[in-house]
């Protein structure tokens, strides 16, 4: 097995992000600093490799089994997993299973997070050749028209970047919804901001086929097995 997907199946963080702990010589095989090509052997328990596989210079941990939570994260939470920020994600997760955010939302915004241990799953739902879609409710600060659905619908031009098409509907005057196949850094709010709008509320409701529902925020909740295996497919 790849050494990166190996890594990713433990737990220790993602596929992408076992790609650069590697590349920046912070994973160790037998001795010697691992790199890119290199693959492991499993044993015959199928949870460890028989290598001798070192992180930081501590012993990477067995195959986790797999771990699949929905989390509703309120505004003023931070995506990133810093243990010095007390606004973290992470200060809301069990020490066990270690979880990580499938992709991110911004501080401002709330709403629906996947959270796993399944770096293999982790890695296709944020490559963007898959174009998964996530569904966003959307306040901005006036009321909008017809023509703002339209240009939002056909992708907006901002920071020398052009999105991609999206689903766009009116809910209310001043309320819309959005399903982006993308993942650009604060996506929407810039799309509202290059039309002349500012966005008061940014909520995501799906990620595919996953729904937030009725999960308070601040809550997460395991997935049922249809659920995964939806996500899965």
């Amino acid at each position: 097995m790849r050494l990166a997907k190996y890594l990713a199946m433990t737990g220790l963080c993602s596929r992408r992000a076992a790609t650069r702990l590697i590349r920046d010589g912070r994973i160790s095989i037998n001795g010697r600093v691992a790199n890119h090509i290199d693959c492991v052997t499993i044993a015959p328990d199928k949870q460890h490799c028989e290598q001798d596989l070192l992180c930081d210079g501590k012993p990477v941990a067995a195959i986790e089994s797999l771990h699949y939570y929905a989390f509703n994260k309120p505004v003023g939470v931070d995506s990133r997993l810093l243990a010095d920020n007390p606004a973290s994600l992470l200060h809301f997760l069990p020490q066990s299973p270690r979880l990580y955010p499938v992709g991110r939302l911004d501080k401002d915004s709330h709403g629906l997070m996947l959270l796993t241990n399944d770096g293999e799953l982790t890695q296709r739902l944020m490559h963007p050749d898959f174009a998964h879609k996530k569904h966003y409710v959307v306040e901005v600060e006036r009321p909008f028209d017809e023509q703002f659905c339209t240009q939002m619908s056909q992708g907006i031009s901002y920071k020398n970047v052009t999105t991609l098409p999206c689903q766009v509907a009116a809910i209310s005057e001043t309320r819309f919804n959005i399903c982006l196949t993308q993942g650009l850094n604060r996506q929407i709010r810039r799309m509202c901001q290059a039309l002349g709008y500012q966005v008061i509320d940014l909520k995501r409701v799906a990620i595919e086929s996953l729904q937030l529902a009725d999960l308070p925020p601040g809550e997460m909740r395991p997935l049922t097995a249809t659920e995964i295996a939806a996500l899965k497919g």
